[in-house]
């Protein structure tokens, strides 16, 4: 059973989340927080596996949240409206595990809560664009350097803004298999296991 903590500063919502993800056979919500502090003192105390994050709250907002958090075992999923684009840097450098949006369907909410859960880093391709477009990852965040060929960056620029093979492919002019070989390269090169993580670690890093 995954455990999660819900952290928004809309009763609404919280009920709504509840609700939704109570209805899953392999989900419970075991505690709501309106505004940061609160959700740091129930992780703390409840344990949860994953925190459903909003950015904006009083008290303590999401990425001070984040702050607080740092090297606790429960992962964190933030769940935040549109206009909190540009947090997408801040936050996924401050220890999210996930960055959504709320307008994401619910059966894609349920399968990332479960992806993170899991151990997956999981980045909704709007939050991708939002960091790439914005010059976010621009400079290298640390960490030996990989050596991707400048077709590889390519690839994993066009990954990190969600491109499927196929659209890669049509936008290097280049065929699908093609693609497929420097997916695989460059998910090896990298050390991750999928797309997702692959996406992640170019924002973290400047690889995109």
């Amino acid at each position: 059973m995954i455990r999660v903590l819900v952290a928004d500063d809309h009763p609404v919502v919280r009920q709504g989340l509840r609700t939704f993800l109570d209805l899953q056979d392999d989900i419970t919500v075991v505690g709501e927080a309106g505004d940061g502090a609160r959700a740091v003192e129930l992780v703390r105390e409840l344990a949860p596996d994953v925190l459903l994050l909003d950015l904006k709250m009083p008290v303590l907002d999401g990425l001070a949240t984040l702050g607080e958090l740092t090297g606790a075992a429960t992962r964190v999923l933030v769940l935040t409206s549109v206009s909190d684009r540009a947090d997408v840097g801040p936050a996924m450098r401050a220890g999210a595990s996930g960055f959504l949006y709320k307008d994401v369907d619910p059966t894609a909410l349920v399968r990332a809560v479960r992806a993170v859960h899991s151990g997956q880093v999981l980045l909704a391709p709007e939050a991708a664009e939002a960091m790439l477009a914005g010059g976010e990852g621009a400079r290298p965040a640390g960490g030996p350097p990989v050596p991707l060929t400048d077709r590889e960056r390519e690839v994993l620029k066009l990954i990190a803004a969600g491109r499927s093979n196929r659209e890669i492919a049509r936008s290097l002019a280049v065929a699908e298999k093609t693609v497929k070989t420097h997916v695989s390269n460059v998910l090896m090169k990298l050390g991750v296991q999928d797309r997702t993580q692959a996406a992640l670690y170019a924002v973290r890093h400047g690889l995109s």
